[in-house]
């Protein structure tokens, strides 16, 4: 019959062989970390890439102005409708702004606000 001396040694013996796997299972992910990193590293260098090329969707280029640090403005969308009253304006993209929806409601057409399109010369 085992004791409970002989029972706390053996718990004690396990405990120590755990840390030891445990350390052994961290050194073997820490060599094999540093050798995929030199293999991407090796990769990167024989296709000619770099990080910046990993952040583009696949198959594209990084724009030259994205490279350049350069941004891109946002396109200007012309003017659909206006209320001559205010002056407020509208796309015609997104949901109705407060005005027109209010102006619709009280039985106004959305025509009326319709911006003549300038003619092409």
């Amino acid at each position: 019959m085992t004791t409970l001396q002989d029972l706390r040694a053996k718990q004690e013996e396990l405990r120590k062989q755990q840390e030891e796997i445990a350390r052994s299972i961290e050194e073997i992910r820490s060599s094999q970390r540093a050798g995929v990193i030199a293999e991407i590293k090796a990769m990167l260098a024989q296709h000619g890439l770099t990080v910046a090329d990993l952040e583009t969707p696949a198959g594209r280029a990084p724009r030259a102005a994205a490279a350049e640090g350069k941004t891109r403005e946002p396109s200007k969308v012309a003017v659909k409708y206006r209320d001559a009253e205010t002056g407020s304006t509208w796309t015609g993209r997104g949901l109705k702004p407060r005005w027109l929806a209010s102006a619709l409601e009280a039985g106004r057409s959305l025509e009326e606000f319709l911006v003549e399109a300038p003619a092409a010369e």
